[in-house]
C-alpha cells in the first residue's frame, strides 16, 4: 500500500507541476505530460518497472477519447466521411508504410521485417493529436477534420494489422488448420494474449462472429442504453451515472477484444450510436475528467519509459531517425493533403499534426515481436524513435502556429457544416442578441435554424442540447440549405454591421415576401437597415436602456405608472422620429453636417419634451 501512495504522489505531483507550466509557456499539456514523464523515470529515476503496466491502464484514456468523439458525431456525418475515411485515410497509410519499408529494406532487413515496420511506424498518435486539436479549438477545421478522418482511418487500420503481423513471423508461414483456420494470436489493446471468442474458429465463423458482436454492441445501444439510465436515475444517486457510463466503455472495450477488434474502435462505434440519445451530454460529463486523467497518465508513461541508456548510447542516430520518420510522413501527407484540396493552413495544419508515429506502433512493434516479425533489440530502438517522435510533435504544432502567424489572418478557418433541417424561423447570428429570440421562439413552441460563423458560439449552443450549424449566413448557398425560400421569418443578428446591411439587401431581392428582422448596432445603422430594406429594426442596447431609464424615474419620484407612461411616449415618439429623419438621412455623410437631418431633429426633440411635459402636468392636475 505504501508503495501504491509513493508512486500515485510522484506521478500527480509531477503532472501538477509540469503541466500548468507547460501551458503557461504556451507549449501545450501534452508536452507538459510527457516532460513530467521524463523527468521522474529518467532524469531522477522515481518510477521504474511499474510504468510499463500503468501505461497499459492508462491507453484506456485513448479508448474513453474516441467514445466521447464519437458522442459528437451523428452517423450520417460518418457516413459523409466515407470518401475522406478511404480515400485521405487510406492513400495515407499505404504510402506511409510502403515509403518506410523501402527505408528499412535499404537499411539491410528483410521485406518481412521491412513491412511489418513501416506498418507499425505509419500510424500517427491518436491521443496527443485529437487531444492538442481539442485543446487549440482546431477540431472543427478542415485540417483538423482532415486529420481526423485520417486518424480513424488508422484506428480500423489496426484491426487487419494485427491479424496480418502473424502471417510474417520468421519461423515459417501460418499453420493451416485441418478445418482450413489460420491459427492466430489474439492481442487485446495492450497486445497481450487474452480471451478469446474466436481462437481457432474457421474464417467464416470469425466473420460471423465479429459481426454478431458489432451488431449486439449497436442494438445495446439502440435499445438497452434508455431503459438503464432511466432505471439508474430512479435510484437518485449522482454517482450511479459515473459509474454507468464507465461500463458501458468499459464493457464494450472488453466484448471487442473478445473478437479481436480494437476497443478505440469499439468504444467509437458505440458513441456514434449515441449520439443521437438524450442521454449524451450526460455521458460526456461524465466521462471526460476520467479520459483527462488517464490520457495525462498514458503521455507520463511514454516520457518515464524511455529506454535513456539506449538513447545515451546512440542520441544522434536515434533522433535522427525520428526526424526521418517525421519528413517521411510529412512529406506524404503533404502531397495527399494537396490532392484532397486543402490549402494554406488546413494543409499545413494536416501535415505537421500526423507526422510523428503513435501509440498504436507501440502496439504494433510488441505484437510483431511476440509473434517474431521483428527481433528484439530492433523492437526496442524503434519503441524509442516512436518516443521520440511523439514528443517532438508539441514542437511541430508550435511550428504550425508560426506559420499561420506568417500567413496573415490569425483566425481559425472552419468548414461549414451540412444543413440538414429547415423551420419557418432562421435567425443568422446567435451571440447574445440571437440566443434571447431563439429562446424565445423555441420556447413558444415554433422551430428555428440557427447559424453562425463563430465556432465558439456554435459549441455552447450545442453544450446546452440546441441544434445549430457552422457557416457563414451571408452565403446565398447556406441560407438555401437552411430554407429560406420556405422561411416565415429572417432574424439577421450578426455582430458586423456592414455584413447585417449587405445580408438585409441581398436577401431583400431574393425573397421580397420574406419578413426580416434585424439587429442594428445605433441610429445611422437603423437608417442603413431601412433603406437596405429590413422590416423591422431593432436597435441591441434601446430597449435595455428604455428600461433603465424607467427605473431611473420610478426612484426620483415617479410611480411605476407613470415611469411606465413615460417610457411608452418615448418608445412612440423615436419610431415616428426614426421614420422621418430615415428620409433625411444621407449615406456617407456625418448627421452633424447635414443640415435638413439636424434641423428636422431638433424640432422632434423639442416635440418629446413637450410630450412629457403634457404627462407631467396631466399628473399634477389628477392629484389636485
Amino acid at each position: 500500500m505504501e508503495a501504491f501512495l509513493y508512486q500515485a504522489t510522484i506521478y500527480l505531483a509531477a503532472a501538477v507541476i509540469a503541466v500548468p507550466l507547460a501551458a503557461r509557456l504556451g507549449l501545450g499539456s501534452v508536452l507538459g505530460y510527457l516532460a513530467a514523464g521524463i523527468i521522474i523515470g529518467p532524469v531522477l529515476g522515481l518510477v521504474g518497472a511499474e510504468t510499463e503496466d500503468l501505461q497499459h491502464v492508462a491507453e484506456f484514456g485513448v479508448v474513453m477519447m474516441l467514445f466521447l468523439i464519437g458522442l459528437e458525431l451523428d452517423p450520417r456525418a460518418l457516413w459523409a466521411m466515407r470518401h475522406k475515411l478511404v480515400g485521405l485515410g487510406g492513400l495515407q497509410v499505404l504510402l506511409s508504410t510502403l515509403a518506410l519499408m523501402v527505408a528499412a529494406l535499404f537499411a539491410g532487413h528483410t521485406w518481412q521485417v521491412s513491412l511489418a515496420v513501416g506498418l507499425a511506424l505509419s500510424l500517427s498518435s491518436t491521443a496527443i493529436v485529437l487531444q492538442t486539436l481539442s485543446e487549440k479549438g482546431l477540431m472543427q477545421t478542415g485540417g483538423g477534420r482532415a486529420s481526423f478522418s485520417v486518424l480513424l482511418t488508422q484506428d480500423i487500420a489496426v484491426i487487419p494489422i494485427l491479424a496480418f503481423l502473424p502471417l510474417l513471423a520468421m519461423s515459417g508461414g501460418p499453420h493451416i488448420g485441418s478445418d482450413g483456420s489460420i491459427d492466430r494470436l489474439h492481442a487485446d489493446f495492450a497486445a497481450h494474449e487474452g480471451l478469446s471468442l474466436v481462437e481457432g474458429l474457421p474464417g467464416w465463423a470469425v466473420t460471423l462472429t465479429t459481426l454478431g458482436m458489432i451488431g449486439f454492441v449497436v442494438l445495446a445501444g439502440i435499445y438497452l442504453t434508455q431503459p438503464l439510465f432511466r432505471f439508474i436515475h430512479s435510484s437518485n444517486l449522482r454517482e450511479m451515472y459515473t459509474a454507468l457510463a464507465l461500463l458501458i466503455v468499459v464493457g464494450i472495450s472488453f466484448l471487442m477484444t473478445l473478437v479481436g477488434l480494437s476497443p478505440a474502435l469499439g468504444a467509437f462505434l458505440a458513441g456514434v450510436v449515441l449520439a443521437n440519445s438524450e442521454f449524451r451530454h450526460e455521458l460526456e460529463s461524465d466521462l471526460t475528467p476520467f479520459k483527462g486523467l488517464l490520457l495525462g497518465l498514458f503521455f507520463i508513461t511514454v516520457g518515464a519509459g524511455i529506454n535513456y541508456r539506449l538513447f545515451l548510447s546512440n542520441p544522434g542516430d536515434l533522433l535522427g531517425l525520428a526526424l526521418l520518420v517525421i519528413l517521411a510522413k510529412g512529406t506524404i501527407l503533404f502531397f495527399v493533403g494537396r490532392a484532397f484540396g486543402l490549402r494554406r493552413r488546413n494543409h499545413w495544419l494536416f501535415t505537421l499534426s500526423l507526422a510523428q508515429a503513435g501509440e498504436f506502433g507501440f502496439v504494433l512493434l510488441a505484437f510483431s515481436q511476440q509473434q517474431n516479425v521483428i527481433p528484439g533489440p530492433l523492437a526496442e530502438k524503434l519503441l524509442l524513435v516512436i518516443a521520440l517522435s511523439m514528443l517532438i510533435t508539441p514542437l511541430l504544432f508550435i511550428l504550425y502556429d508560426l506559420l499561420s502567424h506568417f500567413m496573415g489572418d490569425s483566425r481559425v478557418e472552419h468548414e461549414p457544416d451540412e444543413i440538414d433541417e429547415q423551420g419557418p424561423v432562421i435567425i443568422a447570428g446567435i451571440g447574445r442578441f440571437g440566443q434571447i429570440v431563439n429562446r424565445l421562439v423555441r420556447a413558444s413552441g415554433f422551430k428555428t435554424v440557427l447559424l453562425d460563423n463563430d465556432m465558439r458560439a456554435v459549441q455552447l449552443m450545442r453544450r446546452f442540447g440546441v441544434k445549430s450549424f457552422l457557416g457563414d449566413p451571408t452565403r446565398p448557398e447556406l441560407l438555401k440549405a437552411a430554407g429560406i425560400a420556405k422561411a416565415h421569418v429572417l432574424v439577421v443578428a450578426l455582430d458586423d454591421a456592414e455584413k447585417t446591411v449587405k445580408m438585409v439587401s441581398y436577401v431583400r431581392r431574393a425573397y421580397p415576401d420574406l419578413h426580416i428582422i434585424a439587429r442594428a448596432y445605433d441610429r445611422n445603422h437603423v437608417f442603413e437597415l431601412y433603406k437596405a430594406g429590413a422590416d423591422d429594426i431593432v436597435r441591441e442596447m434601446f430597449d435595455s436602456s428604455l428600461r433603465a431609464g424607467r427605473y431611473v424615474l420610478e426612484k426620483i419620484g415617479l410611480s411605476e405608472y407613470e415611469a411606465a407612461q413615460a417610457e411608452q411616449t418615448f418608445y412612440a415618439h423615436d419610431r415616428l422620429t426614426v421614420r422621418e429623419l430615415a428620409s433625411l438621412w444621407e449615406p456617407g455623410t456625418p448627421a452633424s453636417e447635414n443640415k435638413a437631418y439636424m434641423a428636422r431633429a431638433r424640432e422632434l426633440e423639442k416635440d418629446l419634451e413637450t410630450a412629457l411635459l403634457e404627462l407631467a402636468e396631466k399628473k399634477d392636475r389628477d392629484s389636485a
